[in-house]
């Protein structure tokens, strides 16, 4: 079976045989790929593992150039490419403005964006459910979030697409140089000609609270505010979208689940938990360096070697959970690290959660006989080195 599929078989033969394995990515990018559950928490809240790229080789900097989070489009700071003290500066100035009273203040607003999108599908009896329910759900709740405009939604929707289908593009065929896409060029100067409406004439986004943001006489700048709206921006609709996707894959491919589900709707916290250990929304973590040698798995990596974290293997990793590739929407103990841990732990989990809860209670609800459209073979999953997501799932369901 192809990896992107089912990656699953080769992380358990580098667990049990290659627990540190070198890796060739298609740009040129390499580094140490860990892939045991023990060695993945551990390196998650190590300290000496920077996630500054500046500390990483020369030319392992060079290859990476001209992604959109990276220093070409000026929009290189942020909480996934800084370590203490500076990270910790700005996770303190942000989580001044993303606040769980914030998040929980969204539910409603999802509730209705989630019965919207369901009323549009219910009738016809089958839909696509990435491109048509999770994209949409996710991208409206930023928006909300961040305070767009409803008359500028629909066209910021198209340019997040642009921007997902940049993110994600196959390494071999990824840009050159600054060659950016129109609609991210667009994205980005919309975010910016936001933020100074907002300086204007305050509101009450996201946006608003990152500007009025302080810790004494400290505050964001200009680039780390955009920067960090863009990554709020690609990591708030794409662990939504892929948490959506992927977990309606495993119910479906796991019926007994499925029905265990609808028949007991009080699981649906515990079964999204079981989502994102059993096929999360991301494979790896992001990049990091040793900032001294490390050893890890009896393997010694030299200061400043790139390493990937695998979520995906260290969620499936027997020696941590039994039965590890089994689906069981009533695991209790699910300690997966789908959201990373330590300093670094992913600061939008709370609101990936919230969307989870009430989109699969909406799915569930008002989709019976919820099916797949096509064998599962025919389904194609993006091509990205972190991103764990399906590009489509076409469903059926009595209407």
């Amino acid at each position: 079976m192809d990896f992107g599929a089912d990656p699953y078989p080769e992380y358990a033969w580098l667990r049990a045989e290659e627990p540190v394995r070198q890796v060739m990515e298609g740009r040129g990018l390499y580094g140490l790929l860990v892939t045991r559950y023990e060695d993945v928490r551990k390196l998650l809240s190590d300290p000496r593992m920077s996630k500054d790229p500046r500390n990483a080789p020369l030319d392992w900097q060079e290859a990476g150039k001209g992604r959109p989070l990276e220093d070409r489009t000026g929009l290189g700071t942020h909480l996934l490419t800084t370590d203490p003290p500076e990270h910790t500066r700005l996770r303190r100035l942000v989580s001044t403005a993303f606040t769980a009273r914030r998040v929980e203040g969204l539910r409603v607003q999802v509730q209705d964006i989630t019965d919207g999108l369901l009323d549009a599908i219910v009738p016809r009896g089958r839909a696509e459910l990435v491109t048509e329910f999770a994209f949409p759900l996710a991208i409206t709740v930023i928006c909300e979030l961040l305070g767009v405009p409803k008359a500028d939604q629909d066209v910021f929707r198209q340019w997040t697409k642009d921007f997902r289908r940049w993110t994600n593009t196959d390494s071999t065929q990824a840009d050159r140089g600054d060659a950016r896409p129109v609609g991210l060029r667009d994205l980005l100067e919309y975010l910016t000609r936001l933020v100074d409406k907002r300086r204007r004439e305050p509101a009450d986004g996201l946006v608003d609270a990152l500007i009025a943001a302080r810790d004494a006489d400290d505050r964001l700048n200009e680039a780390e505010l955009l920067s960090m709206l863009s990554l709020l921006l690609v990591g708030g609709f794409e662990t939504t979208v892929n948490l959506i996707g992927n977990g309606t894959l495993a119910l479906l491919r796991h019926p007994d689940q499925l029905a265990r589900l609808r028949e007991r709707p009080d699981l649906v916290d515990s079964a999204l938990e079981e989502m994102l250990r059993y096929d999360g929304s991301f494979e790896t973590s992001t990049w990091r360096f040793p900032l001294e040698p490390v050893e890890i798995a009896g393997t010694r990596i030299e200061k400043g070697h790139p390493v990937l974290l695998s979520l995906a293997s260290a969620n499936r990793d027997g020696a941590k959970f039994s039965a590890p590739d089994q689906f069981d929407v009533t695991r209790a103990d699910n300690a997966h690290v789908a959201f990373g841990r330590g300093a670094h732990f992913c600061l939008g989990a709370p609101l990936a959660r919230l969307e989870g809860r009430i989109a699969f209670d909406g799915l569930l609800r008002r989709l019976p006989g919820l099916a797949l459209s096509v064998p599962p073979e025919q389904l194609r999953w993006q091509r990205s080195l972190t991103i764990r997501g399906l590009e489509a799932l076409p469903v059926t369901f009595d209407a």
